[in-house]
C-alpha cells in the first residue's frame, strides 16, 4: 500500500466507527416481527431503542442495557417475561464483517488504527471476548467509557491525544454523515462508509503512496 503525498500527506491513522461499519444488521427479520406485531413503522424498534431516552443515557454511560431494556419494555407495554425473547431477536441479525475486520488487520500492518464507537456499557467485553476482534485496532474509545458521543467533538479529541496524532494525521470511517461531519470539524480526513469494497476503495485511493512501515506496528496502545 502506498500513497501520494500530494493527496493526504499526513495521515498516520485510521479509525473506525463499529456499529453500522464492523458490525451491521444482515437480517432485519427479528426486529421486522416485532415491529409489526406491536404497530410501528419500519426501523421503529431500533429507532425506540437506539434514539430513545435511555438509549441515550446508556451511551453516555449513565444506564445499563438492563436498564434500556426495561425502559423499551414499558413504552411499548411489554411484560417483563418479553424481555429475553425482545432482546434476542433484536440482536438476532447482527454480525461482524469478518472480511472487514481482517481488512484492518492488514491495515494495522502499516498505519495506526483505531475504533471510536457510540455504544453501551459492556461493549468493550464484548468486542474483546464475543466478537474476538480487539487485536485489530491500537486504540478503542467507547463513549458509554469516556462520557460523550460521535458527533460531540470531544470524542474524536481524546481519541486523537491518546494516539500522540494531530487531527489531520487521522482519517475516521463511520456510516452516519453527521458523524462523519463531526469528525472533519475537529478537521480529520473521513470516509462516509456504505459497504466495505466502497470504503476499501475509497482508503486505498486516498492511502495510495504511504510508506508501508510504521514504528511499533502491531503493538497495541490501549
Amino acid at each position: 500500500m502506498t500513497m501520494k503525498t500530494e493527496q493526504t500527506p499526513s495521515i498516520r491513522a485510521v479509525i473506525w466507527d463499529l456499529g453500522g461499519v464492523i458490525l451491521r444488521t444482515f437480517d432485519s427479520h427479528g426486529r421486522r416481527t416485532w415491529e409489526q406485531r406491536l404497530g410501528l413503522p419500519p426501523n421503529g424498534l431500533a429507532q425506540l431503542v437506539f434514539e430513545g431516552e435511555a438509549g441515550r443515557q446508556a451511551t453516555l454511560g449513565k444506564a445499563s442495557a438492563d436498564d434500556v431494556w426495561t425502559w423499551v419494555l414499558d413504552q411499548l407495554g411489554l411484560p417483563e417475561e418479553a424481555r429475553g425473547q425482545l432482546v434476542s431477536d433484536f440482536w438476532s441479525g447482527d454480525r461482524v464483517d469478518e472480511a472487514l475486520v481482517d481488512d484492518i488487520r492488514r491495515l494495522r500492518a502499516h498505519l495506526t488504527t483505531g475504533l471510536i464507537t457510540n455504544a453501551w456499557p459492556g461493549t468493550r467485553e464484548a468486542i474483546e471476548k464475543l466478537w474476538r476482534i480487539a487485536d485489530a485496532f491500537d486504540l478503542i474509545v467507547i463513549s458509554s467509557e469516556v462520557g460523550a458521543a460521535k458527533p460531540m467533538p470531544r470524542i474524536y479529541q481524546l481519541a486523537l491525544e491518546r494516539l500522540g496524532l494531530k487531527a489531520e494525521e487521522a482519517l475516521m470511517v463511520d456510516d452516519f454523515a453527521e458523524n462523519i461531519a463531526g469528525a472533519r470539524g475537529v478537521g480529520m480526513h473521513t470516509v462516509l462508509f456504505r459497504d466495505r469494497e466502497q470504503a476499501m476503495a475509497e482508503l486505498s485511493r486516498l492511502l495510495d503512496g504511504i510508506e508501508t512501515t510504521r514504528p511499533g506496528a502491531g503493538k497495541p496502545l490501549a
